[in-house]
């Protein structure tokens, strides 16, 4: 039930969302329609290396945008991370490529999102099935420049 409400929740606030952009939210887009979540950025060696691990819960409508200094192959694991995650792929200017859905907790399995990859960001598992957000799909926060299909305003 309360899974339920946020998914709720976060659908009726993405459909309010003003134009502007804040570090702490992502704005998603696409042909399904609009998401927005409250993140935590993880842009140095440090945090990107932590991301979620350790933790036992996820609210829905969080998650953690991971930010390279350049394009790079991204490749994660799931060691040491409780939740299961979706881990949503992106090139320098916002536009998503690849959708992992439901990394299982504590899989040592590589996860490769490919070449090219600038940002990552991870959402519970089976959330982005269940918004529709796919390969092709727009983000819009801050650190995306300089070229963003999607501009913050």
């Amino acid at each position: 039930m309360r899974a339920g409400f946020g998914i709720l929740a976060l659908l009726v606030f993405a459909e309010t969302a003003s134009a502007d952009c804040k570090v702490d939210r992502v704005d998603l887009r696409g042909d399904w329609g609009r998401a927005r979540f409250s993140v935590e950025l993880a842009d140095d060696p440090d945090e990107r290396s932590l991301g979620l691990m350790h933790r036992d819960f996820l609210p829905s409508g969080s998650g953690m945008l991971f930010a390279y200094e350049a394009p790079q192959r991204a490749v994660f694991w799931m060691k040491n991370t409780r939740v299961p995650l979706d881990m949503i792929f992106l090139t320098p200017s916002g536009r998503v490529t690849k959708v992992h859905e439901n990394a299982i907790p504590f899989d040592e399995t590589h996860i490769d999102g490919g070449e090219g990859v600038k940002f990552v960001l991870e959402i519970n598992g089976g959330l982005s099935r269940r918004l529709g957000i796919n390969e092709g799909s727009e983000l819009r926060h801050p650190v995306i420049g300089p070229n963003p299909v999607w501009p913050c305003e």
